[in-house]
């Protein structure tokens, strides 16, 4: 059987202050002509990633880019070639953004992009996880005595901006399924959705509650009981990673992201040894999805995570963050 062609291609996701993303419609004359994607192209012998993005986004939108951060990147097979992309994300640019080679362009959120029309088919999974905030907020209620201490932080995030939670109380005194916590955690949904933001529970908690929340994040030792994606698609799916194996589980799962870590020394893991932001990075660039740094981090942190591939960061104790 004859072998596909391999191309390796730079896609940039030029995001605005208001949360939209640009995609660019391809122009007649090339294929898949009339279909949107993210803007970019095909990286050429001896370039970077990131110097081709640079390039093609000169030669395609006349806009100049100085930093670009990594992202996510995975290889998806076409009827007539096979394309690895490599997604990097810009916050920012000089110059008036012009379809240089006659193509429409739009912004769009990524949650009304297929409105546009067809996405290329590689770019719908990228568009989706847009839709994922990048602030990931985990609770620390601990015990019934200390709901209400904790209950002034949470609201707290919520007004700074925070997105998505996830309630995990493994050492809740009652049980992880007592009536107490479920109470709380119908409680912390009910106040999320009120605010626009989504509530993920954790795998520790009864598989009756999966249904009710956005979503379930399982533990690694949870996530390889499982044979296939145990929630439909419009539930969100996380996996804790702390090796490469997890990793290449979440994906056989179809994982909607992962959160990695711990990156840095926390008191939570005062004996285990972090993996530091280079191993952080190897391990994001083999993740093909959304991957959330987990272990000291803060808003302080947020730029580093993004510059070493994280989609965002999760945390327990990390200081209030504000709205982006």
């Amino acid at each position: 059987m004859e072998q596909k062609p391999f191309i390796r291609v730079a896609a940039g996701v030029i995001l605005d202050n208001h949360g939209q993303v640009l995609l660019a419609q391809r122009p007649e004359g090339k294929p898949w002509a009339g279909w949107w994607e993210f803007p970019g192209g095909k990286i050429e012998a001896g370039e970077t990633t990131h110097q081709a993005l640079v390039r093609e986004l000169k030669e395609e939108l006349g806009i100049e880019v100085s930093k670009t951060y990594p992202w996510v990147g995975f290889i998806y097979e076409y009827p007539k070639t096979k394309v690895e992309l490599s997604f990097l994300r810009i916050y920012n640019w000089s110059g008036e953004i012009q379809g240089l080679e006659n193509q429409a362009f739009s912004w769009t959120t990524p949650a009304q992009a297929h409105q546009l029309g067809d996405l290329l088919p590689a770019s719908i999974a990228p568009v989706q996880w847009l839709t994922i905030p990048d602030r990931y907020a985990i609770s620390q209620f601990q015990s019934p005595e200390l709901t209400d201490a904790y209950w002034v932080r949470f609201e707290a995030l919520l007004a700074c901006g925070v997105k998505l939670f996830q309630l995990r109380e493994p050492h809740w005194p009652d049980g992880t399924g007592s009536a107490s916590l479920q109470v709380l955690f119908e409680r912390m949904l009910a106040t999320c959705h009120a605010h626009g933001a989504r509530l993920i529970i954790n795998s520790v908690h009864p598989k009756a509650w999966w249904a009710k929340a956005d979503g379930v994040q399982f533990r690694s030792q949870d996530a390889v009981q499982l044979e296939e994606r145990p929630l439909p698609s419009d539930k969100l799916v996380g996996i804790s990673c702390h090796h490469l194996a997890d990793i290449l589980y979440a994906n056989h799962l179809n994982a909607d992201f992962m959160v990695l870590g711990h990156v840095l020394p926390t008191s939570s893991h005062p004996d285990g040894t972090p993996l530091g932001w280079e191993q952080f990075q190897q391990f994001a660039m083999e993740a093909g999805r959304p991957v959330f740094a987990i272990g000291g981090q803060s808003e302080k942190t947020l730029e580093t995570a993004r510059e070493h591939g994280a989609h965002g960061i999760a945390f327990i104790r990390g200081e209030r963050t504000s709205e982006k």
